[in-house]
């Protein structure tokens, strides 16, 4: 008779214990993700007031944020679902502010119109920029207003949420229960945007040149 390897028991365990958190992981996660979205966007908008000596760094960080936007958006939509398919404990946790939930569709829909249209922007070349800069720059800004609103909406909670997973006074136990699952999470996205910035080098090199040319007719 053929014998099975079984897993550990621990494992199971450790499995659990990587997507533990509930709902107030869940909200944990969104935050921290949030946070390293508004120190790349600060760069962002850095680059932008300087855009023919940063191009490259905008470029490259633009793509980092693809990562956890993906996350941000993962979060939230799993909020969203949970809520809206009435598990127990997401309809305890409640809804978000309704000023939120009016303006969550327009970020959502903003955030992927900026990131395609930058991503087919350098793909594409120079000589896609009539093309595609006007729906880049369009959303850009609708993006960047609505987006500093759910910011701005979400700050009360920014600081607590990370000093409670991160701060120099948390402890494992109740209350940080998935914190490994919750890093883990949120590096392998950044890694997953730094990862894509670095394939899509050699696409820079158009953009580069014509922006060279531009500069210094």
């Amino acid at each position: 008779m053929q014998s099975r390897t079984l897993a550990p028991p621990s494992a199971g365990l450790k499995g659990r214990r990587l997507l533990a958190g509930g709902t107030a992981g869940n909200e944990l996660l969104t935050i921290a993700t949030g946070a390293v979205l508004i120190v790349l966007l600060a760069v962002i908008g850095l680059t932008i007031l300087r855009i023919h000596g940063l191009l490259s760094v905008h470029l490259f960080v633009g793509l980092v944020l693809v990562g956890p936007l993906v996350l941000k958006m993962a979060s939230t939509g799993y909020r969203f679902v949970r809520y809206y398919t009435h598990n127990p404990r997401y309809v305890e946790e409640g809804p978000p502010p309704t000023p939120l939930r009016l303006i969550a569709p327009i970020v959502v829909i903003s955030t992927v119109v900026v990131m395609a249209s930058g991503i087919a922007l350098l793909i594409g070349g120079p000589s896609s920029r009539s093309t595609f800069f006007p729906i880049h720059k369009l959303s850009f800004f609708v993006w960047v207003a609505f987006t500093g609103l759910h910011v701005v909406g979400h700050l009360p909670d920014l600081w607590r949420g990370l000093r409670e997973d991160y701060g120099t006074e948390a402890r494992w136990g109740e209350g940080t229960a998935g914190r490994s699952g919750r890093a883990m999470a949120l590096a392998s996205a950044i890694t997953l945007g730094v990862v894509l910035a670095i394939l899509l080098i050699p696409q820079f090199g158009p953009w580069l040149h014509a922006n060279l040319h531009t500069h210094h007719p």
